[in-house]
């Protein structure tokens, strides 16, 4: 698959490195072609780099992780993000004291109004980048989730796919806007690693467990306020 990264800090640099080792094709870009190219001598085979530009016309699913901007201010022109896979895998900024007000509209919704001719889906917002350093193995072994929201059905399958491919284990979440819990769930992780001091390699792993062989406790009743 041809994989394009707009924005090649930490998050994009890391991941377009997994996926080029699994065999997929990876345009890394940025502002300056200088940077992009420059991560072609990290990532080696399978990749090219140069500008965003570059990057959005190459791949056929793009990484975008650059926080809150409208890709206009980003892209020559979003044309080119027409029909698209573009996953977003950003959070907001931190507040002070880690005080949060309710999401009303995620990065991703806004996003999606931004370029509605793309297939915009949330993933890959809920781990540190330093937890990468562990795909595929022994990633793979520890079950770590990467939740996937977006309205197209088909763009989720790919996204998920490809989180598997380097190590992850995929939840469907749905439509795009479950993308606030999503959004929620990162800014709650952010605060194991940084505000606990849990550090970097703090995550979620979602098992379903089997269910238990009696109610010996009397089961789920209805409740009743009061």
């Amino acid at each position: 698959m041809k994989i394009g990264i707009i924005g090649s800090g930490n998050m994009g640099r890391s991941l377009g490195i997994l996926w080029a080792e699994q065999g997929h094709e990876v345009f890394f870009g940025a502002r300056a072609a200088e940077k992009g190219q420059a991560i072609v001598a990290i990532a080696g085979e399978n990749t090219q780099g140069g500008t965003n530009d570059q990057a959005a016309a190459f791949g056929d699913v793009l990484l975008y992780t650059i926080r809150g901007v409208d890709p206009a201010e980003v892209l020559t022109s979003t044309d080119v993000l027409a029909g698209k896979i573009l996953i977003d895998c950003n959070n907001q900024e931190i507040p002070e004291g880690f005080a949060y007000l309710p999401i009303t509209q995620s990065l991703a919704e806004k996003l999606a109004g931004e370029v509605p001719q793309a297939k915009v889906v949330k993933a890959f917002n809920t781990m540190a980048q330093e937890l990468f350093e562990l795909a595929p193995e022994p990633l793979k072994s520890h079950s770590v989730s990467v939740f996937v929201a977006g309205d197209d059905e088909s763009a989720r399958q790919t996204v998920m796919q490809l989180a598997q491919d380097i190590g992850f284990n995929p939840l469907d979440c749905g439509e795009l806007r479950r993308a606030r819990l999503i959004e929620g769930l990162g800014d709650f992780i952010r605060l194991l690693i940084i505000g606990q001091q849990m550090g970097s390699y703090a995550t979620i792993s979602v098992h379903s467990l089997p269910p238990a062989q009696e109610q010996r406790l009397g089961g789920r009743q209805a409740s009743k306020l009061g």
